[in-house]
Order: C-alpha cells, then sequence, then structure tokens
C-alpha cells in the first residue's frame, strides 16, 4: 500500500494508543548567506511554529547570517563542518571528516568551526556538529567531546553502540532531496514511506524509541514540490495531538 497522509494519521493513532507521544525535529543543511530562500525556510518555520536547527557552514558564513536569523523563533545554528570541503580520493564518497585525514588534524578543524560559529553568533550557535555530507570517522566521532562539543547529528539511524560520553547523537531519517535523480523532491509517496517507517520502527522497538525523527531539508536547492511537503508536513502534525515538534536544545539536551 503506498504511504499517504492517512497512513501518517494511522501511525500516529497507534502511537497514542500505545500512551506515547511521536516526536519529531527538523534540520536544514548548507547555510552560508542571508537570501530568499532563507527568508522562505524562515517564515515556512514561523508559520507553523516549527523549530529549526540550521546547519551552518562556519568557514563560509557571512557577518550577515545572524542580523537575517536573530528574530526567528526558536532557530539554532549547528556546526556544518568547517569548510564543507571534500577530502576524499576520487571515486570515493565525498567527505570533510572521513578516514582520509589524521583524526588530530579533523578534530582541530572541528573545534576551530565550533569556536568561530559560537563566537560569531552566540545568540544562535550551539555546539552541535553536522559533519558534512552526513560523514564522520567513527574515531573522530568518539572524539568530539573533547573539542567541546555536545551533540551529533548525521543521517540514518543511529547505530546500536551508545554515544561517546556527554554527547547526545539525533540523526534525520527524512532527507527531502533526490540526490541521484536531478536533485529535485524524492516524492510524496517516498517520504511519507521514510517518515511512517521510522516511526513505526521506534514504536515497535525495531528501532530506538527515544531517537527523534528528524527531517532533513536543504533550503538553498529545494524544488517547489520539496517546499509544499513540508508545508504539508507540518499542518498535519500540528493538527495531530500525538505529534510533537521539539525545540533544538531539547534534541540535544542544550539547556535553554
Amino acid at each position: 500500500m503506498m504511504a499517504d497522509w492517512a497512513g501518517l494519521k494511522t501511525e500516529l493513532a497507534r502511537w497514542m494508543d500505545t500512551g506515547r507521544t511521536a516526536t519529531f525535529w527538523w534540520r536544514d543543511d548548507d547555510a552560508t548567506a542571508p537570501g530568499p530562500r532563507l527568508e522562505r525556510l524562515a517564515a515556512l518555520s514561523g508559520t507553523h511554529r516549527i523549530p529549526v536547527g540550521l546547519a551552518v557552514i562556519p568557514g563560509r558564513a557571512r557577518d550577515d547570517l545572524g542580523a537575517a536569523l536573530s528574530a526567528v523563533p526558536q532557530l539554532k545554528m549547528l556546526v556544518h563542518g568547517h569548510h564543507h570541503r571534500n577530502y576524499a580520493p576520487a571515486g570515493e564518497k565525498k567527505a570533510e571528516f572521513g578516514a582520509h585525514r589524521p583524526v588530530p588534524d579533523m578534530l582541530g578543524d572541528t573545534a576551530v568551526g565550533r569556536e568561530t560559529l559560537l563566537a560569531r553568533f552566540p545568540n544562535l550557535a550551539l555546539p552541535i556538529f553536522v559533519p558534512p555530507w552526513n560523514r564522520i570517522d567513527p574515531t573522530l566521532a568518539d572524539q568530539l567531546s573533547s573539542a567541546h562539543f555536545k551533540g551529533l547529528s548525521r543521517y540514518g539511524r543511529r547505530g546500536d553502540r551508545p554515544p561517546a560520553q556527554n554527547m547526545v547523537e539525533n540523526n534525520c531519517h527524512l532527507d527531502l532531496i533526490n540526490w541521484r535523480g536531478g536533485r529535485n523532491f524524492i516524492g510524496r509517496t517516498q517520504a511519507l514511506e521514510l517518515l511512517i517507517n521510522h516511526l513505526a520502527a521506534r514504536r515497535t522497538g525495531r528501532a530506538d524509541h527515544g531517537e527523534i525523527t528528524g527531517i532533513l531539508s536543504h533550503h538553498a536547492i529545494m524544488d517547489e514540490e520539496s517546499w509544499f511537503f513540508l508545508a504539508e508536513l507540518f499542518a498535519h502534525t500540528k493538527e495531530s495531538d500525538n505529534a510533537h515538534w521539539l525545540t533544538i536544545n531539547e534534541v540535544f539536551r542544550v539547556p535553554e
């Protein structure tokens, strides 16, 4: 059966039958500068009152980004690597923090990225690391707390191994972009299948119940269908008594 909005409503009702609330969070990647697309994201967040974690590239972020976003309720910046530069050899999947460089060098870059973003945007930035292309060397991930990070976010269900000490990992499970098919919207059916499947896996114990279901967008390249789906998703979940969008501080257990 193809996934549709009725299917999401049914899954949320099943959560209600268990006496639990389905939790969601929203992350958007690759922010560097103000512009019409970022304004659209901010307006969508404000209209539906959905908190957003904006993954900002520290080495490319413009100074006026802070002023453009300071009035957006419940928006927080996350540390999106350092320069979003690919170090992987030709033919391998892109990565800035993959297993292609010495871990001490990469750890130093993560620390510079964190210090840069928090110093420039102290009222917006959080010490949460989002590796470019969602790829990070496991050894580096285990050492992020030594660079004063409090959390990590990538793509896909987090593994069975617990996060490193003093770290919170919450990933995204639905990426709206079809990266292999022209970078357009993946389609409503596939998007809802991914969303419902993760919720069902959490509810039934096939996935970690505590890992919040994450939605990943990319404002700079999204087509109209992607924007429309996001608005629909926000409207449907806001209408439900059993769906709750967490603030970014709540997702990563960072005090307000």
